[in-house]
């Protein structure tokens, strides 16, 4: 693993600088294949590795059939637990190299054939490959009930016929190309139509065949979207096999590739049996291992990345559970605002037509950046509660009832700025009431009967139901990719008698 060096140091091993040297060496390949596998996660790793095996050298083989492992095994992953992955077009960046070079041979290819069309008599050196390119292209987005179709574009762009049109001066390049596009309009997807309509417009033959080079890129983004969600269905068993016979061979490869993750379940069920903070329910949690199982997925919400290293099974969604954290803190806020409101206005507000959601969203707004570097939180609530005080305010006097007096006022703007404190009551309610309807979820999922929303959370239901559709969605995927791995740690952490199953 990546910490050799530091296992090694805290050995007080006093080998030569020479032996040194090599550990460090051996380390190398193992540190860049870890960052391979921490894309796109922002949390520093690891500090401190326990070693289950003696070090040993790594060839360069080893290395990239395990590198290109994990990169296939990151994308397969992608393609399962994020329901909005997309194909997207590649976009070099602006004043990079790369595509200074591209620009200039595109340029150069465009003036050649702008030239060739231009002679007398006309040379179609370049349209002929460009013509073949656009056919084989065509035909590559049609499936299989397309045989009229592809028949079709088989006749009009015979190659040996246009290559015979051109040695005698009779190719027609504007009606092939007119062909074409009328072919893209019948395979284009529907947010292509405004592009073919454009395309339909364009009269010189350079422009219109780079166009249509240029919308032709497109479709295959589009085609290449459209296998995905056809196909996405049915990869679920076959990309559960294989994420996990990935993470097998790595495991073989890494015997010390779950220290992280034991260490993770471990600290959880001690936590529940201290009925430490990562048992949010009121009555004892029980220590079955779903249910410890499940406990120790909710800790992931509130993990310390800066510090803590993530479990080994979980790190290819460390980013995921960040974005989820960040909107469980979110909708904590927003709740308890709206809570406060209510208990302290009383029934003089309740029932009243749309005037939660005005509520909500001149909080949603000011909350939409909290966890920007820039946002002052304490700037940020106390804005909450003069805004509310000033609609609540208008809003009573309207309904006949007496406007906020200054007692009032500085009571509901007190009760909202002190939400900013960690330990606030209200706070904390809304935070267990959140995380219990989160562990909920995942007992429920299996069965598909949604819990309940408990009390408080009703403003904010929408908001709270997506989120626990996303974790658990992650988190049962999860389970079923490494669940052989989690019942051996399950079973040697419980009592001997338990069962190790994890729910899965």
């Amino acid at each position: 693993m990546p910490n050799e060096a530091d296992h090694l140091e805290a050995r007080g091993d006093k080998e030569s600088k020479k032996k040194e040297e090599e550990e460090r060496m051996q380390g190398a390949p193992e540190a860049t294949l870890n960052e391979r596998i921490r894309a796109n996660s922002s949390s520093p790793h690891r500090g401190n590795t326990p070693q289950a095996s003696p070090p040993r050298f790594v060839s360069v083989e080893e290395l990239m059939e395990t590198a290109e492992g994990v990169t296939n095994m990151a994308l397969a992953h992608e393609i399962m637990v994020n329901q909005d992955f997309q194909v997207k077009p590649v976009v070099l960046p602006e004043g990079s190299l790369e595509r200074q070079v591209k620009e200039i041979m595109h340029k150069a290819f465009w003036d050649c054939l702008e030239a060739q069309l231009k002679e007398e008599p006309q040379t179609y050196g370049h349209s002929i490959k460009l013509l073949s390119e656009i056919r084989e292209t065509l035909l590559s987005f049609l499936l299989p009930g397309h045989g009229r179709l592809r028949s079709r574009i088989e006749e009009v762009l015979d190659l040996p016929l246009i290559q015979q049109q051109a040695e005698n001066g009779a190719l027609d390049i504007g009606k092939l190309s007119q062909f074409i596009v009328g072919m893209m309009g019948s395979l284009c997807a529907p947010c292509r139509d405004e592009d073919i309509r454009k395309l339909k417009e364009i009269t010189d033959i350079v422009p219109l065949l780079k166009e249509i080079f240029s919308v032709l890129d497109l479709m295959k983004v589009d085609m290449a979207n459209f296998a995905l969600t056809s196909i996405r269905p049915h990869l679920m068993q076959q990309s559960v096999e294989y994420e996990r016979s990935k993470f097998q061979g790595f495991l073989e490869k890494h015997p010390n590739a779950l220290d992280y993750t034991e260490k993770w379940l471990e600290d959880t069920l001690r936590c529940m049996r201290e009925r430490g903070p990562c048992a949010p329910s009121s009555g004892p949690p029980s220590l079955s291992p779903v249910n410890v199982h499940n406990h120790a997925y909710l800790r992931l919400l509130t993990w310390s990345h800066a510090s803590d290293p993530f479990p080994e099974t979980v790190l290819m969604d460390q980013v995921r559970f960040q974005e989820m954290h960040r909107e469980e803190e979110r909708l904590v806020m927003l709740s308890s605002v709206l809570l406060i409101v209510y208990t302290t206005t009383g029934e003089a507000i309740s029932g009243l037509p749309g005037l939660m959601e005005k509520l909500k969203d001149i909080v949603s707004a000011i909350f939409a950046d909290m966890h920007a570097a820039s946002f002052n939180a304490p700037e940020a609530l106390a804005t909450v509660g003069e805004k509310l005080c000033v609609e609540l305010s208008e809003c009573l006097s309207r309904h006949g009832y007496s406007p906020f007096t200054a007692v009032r006022r500085s009571a509901l703007t007190g009760q909202i700025s002190a939400i900013i404190q960690p330990d606030n009551s209200v706070r904390q309610l809304m935070e267990s009431r959140l995380q219990n309807y989160l562990l909920a979820s995942l007992e429920s999922s299996q069965h598909k009967n949604p819990p309940s929303l408990p009390g408080g959370l009703a403003p904010v239901g929408r908001e709270v139901k997506e989120l626990a559709v996303r974790f658990s969605r992650l988190i049962n995927f999860n389970k079923l990719v490494f669940s052989p791995f989690y019942q051996k740690i399950l079973q040697k952490l419980l009592a001997p008698g338990e069962s190790p199953s994890t729910g899965t």
